[in-house]
Order: structure tokens, then C-alpha cells, then sequence
């Protein structure tokens, strides 16, 4: 019956949807295979500008800028908005690309514990009174764990300590929301975030390139002092073709967006029901919990054995002793699929003792 993907960030499947080849194809042969320059230079066509239009309609934000990666974002934002008179607040789990990019600031850094309120607010009260400007910094969906930040504590917080907030939505942009906006707006704070990154690499057609989205004075700024947007190369044609693509299904209709939430519960109860600990809540993330290493690596490699292809996460990609097999739910996923995968997980478990 061949192998089925469990593991890809290929959330809403538009990787492989023939509108979205279709459209990757066309800006191929319109445009070229790029254009061998930075955007500033001779590397903005206007198929770049209108993505950029478009990303900030979608996220009913005023301006856009794109970048060769949301990790370049992340590298770009920090250090171009934050000066040594400021403050960082970052939760400790999040990705490594906004870690790196705040190392690269010179601004006073503070790092919370994982979605503790009590410990943010303790260090925005000590930031307010010793900065100039204070910027929360978060994953909306975390990777690795599935779990999804108080994104309406988080506001409330910065509203009360006169802080920014920006939150990083790779794993929430399309598919978290009713309308996949992401989780300001499945959290009902869109107007309470003010920066948004994400990529376009995962499910807004899986190809590659991210963004930041948010006031215009910010954006204009990233276009003078951003290094990554302005030292590297534009993205191809193609893949803003695709992207593009992407961003008109999502908002011509919500019904891609809407099936991730009946296939993800279908998956988290019945292995929940099958004696397995699922982390996170509600996302198409949805790890499988072990603990030990080398289980997690004997039953991804069984779990290929019966066609379905996963892979065991542990340290140092996460803590010690929290092990996993990070299994992802895309829209594409049949029930069948999704049954098939479980019936396997069930049948390994027990093979190897995680399930009695």
C-alpha cells in the first residue's frame, strides 16, 4: 500500500495540489528562475510586491516584507528593532531560530519558563522599570511539543506593562483559527499582537521563503536595516508563485483549514484511548511521548516496516528523558490513513513494552 508521510509540516497539503504546481510553473516560465540579486538592488518584480500585499491582508495587517527563510526573518527582526536601551522577553522553549536572532541583539534579554504567566509578569514588572522599550517574544504553536502559547494572558500582560508582543506562527499560520490565521486569531487577539513571522515553507506550499508582518513604520525600518532581507537574494519566482497560490485557496475558503481540526482529534483520542500519552492540545503536532531514546528510535524505524514513516525525536532536539515521535496530521490524511497509523503504533507499542 506504499509509505505514508507522518512527519512532514506539509499541514494543509498544498505542496502537491496541482493549482498550486500550476501556479510555481507559470511564474517559472513568466518570470525566470530568479533574478540573481538582493530585492534592493535589481531583485523585486512585482509578483514579490503583491505576495507581500497579499501576506498582510491575510494576516489583516498593514505591510509585509519577505525573507529566503522565516529563520532569516527571525535573524533579521531582533537586531534592527531593538537597541541596548531595550528588553527581550523570550519563552525558554522557544525555536531556535528567534534564540539566535535575539543573541544577535544588543538589547537586555530575559527568558521566562514555558508559558508561565507569574514569570513573565515578575520580569516585565523588572524590564518596566529599567528599559526603554520592552518586546515579548513567543512561539505561537511550539514544534516540539504541540502546545500552544496564552497568547490572551501574554497580551493582557504586555498591555498592563506597556510591552510589544511578536510571536513566531511556522507551525500556526493556514490551518490554527477559523480562518487558519494563526493563533491571534484562533486566541482572539489579533489586535493585540503587533509582529508576526512566518514562513511560507510549511503549510503555505511547503517550497520555502517567510515573512514579517505588522505596522508600516516597522517593515519600512526592516527594508533599511534588516541584514538578512538585504544581503540576500530574492525569492524565486516559482516559489512565490506557489505561495501565492497558497494564500488565495486559504482565503477564497476556510474548508481546507477546518478539516485539520476533525482529523487531528481523530488521531489524539484513539491513541489516547490506546493507552499512549499525546502532548499538546488541539494541534496537528501531536507527539507521542516515550521518554527513552533509543525506544523512540526502534519504533519509528518498526513503524516504517508497516508504511508509515515517522521519526524519534531526543536529545538534544528536546530535553532529557522526553523522548518522542513527533507525529504530524496534514489535510490529505484520509481516515484510513490515520487509522492505519494508529493500528501501527498499537501493534509496535507492544512489541517494545510502551504499551501494556
Amino acid at each position: 500500500a506504499g509509505i505514508i508521510n507522518f512527519c512532514a509540516n506539509n499541514y494543509l497539503g498544498l505542496s502537491s495540489h496541482p493549482e498550486v504546481i500550476r501556479a510555481a510553473v507559470e511564474a517559472l516560465e513568466k518570470f525566470g528562475a530568479g533574478l540573481s540579486s538582493v530585492r534592493f538592488i535589481c531583485g523585486t518584480q512585482s509578483i514579490h510586491k503583491d505576495l507581500e500585499e497579499k501576506i498582510a491582508r491575510f494576516h489583516q495587517r498593514e505591510d509585509a516584507i519577505l525573507y529566503a527563510s522565516c529563520f532569516d526573518a527571525n535573524a533579521g527582526i531582533f537586531e534592527a528593532l531593538l537597541t541596548p536601551e531595550d528588553a527581550v522577553l523570550s519563552d525558554e522553549l522557544n525555536h531556535a531560530s528567534i534564540i539566535d536572532g535575539i543573541r544577535l541583539c544588543k538589547a537586555n534579554k530575559y527568558r521566562y519558563k514555558h508559558m508561565d504567566m507569574q514569570d513573565l509578569e515578575a520580569k516585565l514588572k523588572e524590564a518596566q522599570q529599567k528599559h526603554r522599550l520592552r518586546l515579548v517574544a513567543t512561539d505561537g504553536a511550539f514544534s516540539m511539543d504541540g502546545d500552544i502559547a496564552p497568547l490572551r494572558e501574554i497580551c493582557q500582560l504586555a498591555q498592563k506593562y506597556d510591552a510589544l508582543v511578536f510571536i513566531d506562527e511556522c507551525h500556526a499560520t493556514g490551518f490554527l483559527g477559523p480562518n487558519g490565521r494563526g493563533t491571534d486569531e484562533l486566541l482572539g487577539v489579533m489586535d493585540k499582537v503587533t509582529i508576526i513571522n512566518s514562513t511560507l515553507g510549511k503549510a503555505l506550499g511547503g517550497a520555502a521563503g517567510g515573512y514579517t508582518t505588522g505596522p508600516k513604520p516597522l517593515i519600512d525600518l526592516l527594508r533599511q536595516r534588516s541584514r538578512p532581507y538585504l544581503f540576500s537574494n530574492s525569492l524565486p519566482p516559482a516559489v512565490v508563485g506557489c505561495a501565492s497560490k497558497a494564500l488565495d485557496l486559504l482565503m477564497e475558503s476556510n474548508a481546507i483549514a477546518q478539516s485539520m481540526a476533525a482529523k487531528t482529534q481523530r488521531f489524539r483520542s484513539k491513541m489516547t484511548a490506546a493507552g499512549f500519552t499525546i502532548s499538546g492540545k488541539d494541534h496537528p503536532i501531536c507527539p507521542v511521548m516515550l521518554g527513552d531514546a533509543r525506544l523512540a528510535s526502534v519504533m519509528a524505524e518498526d513503524m516504517l516496516d508497516r508504511g508509515i514513516y515517522v521519526i524519534g525525536f531526543s536529545y538534544p532536539v528536546v530535553p532529557k528523558g522526553k523522548a518522542r515521535i513527533r507525529v504530524q496530521i496534514s489535510a490529505v490524511h484520509s481516515d484510513e490513513d490515520i487509522d492505519r497509523c494508529v493500528q501501527a503504533f498499537i501493534e509496535v507499542g507492544r512489541k517494545h513494552g510502551a504499551l501494556s
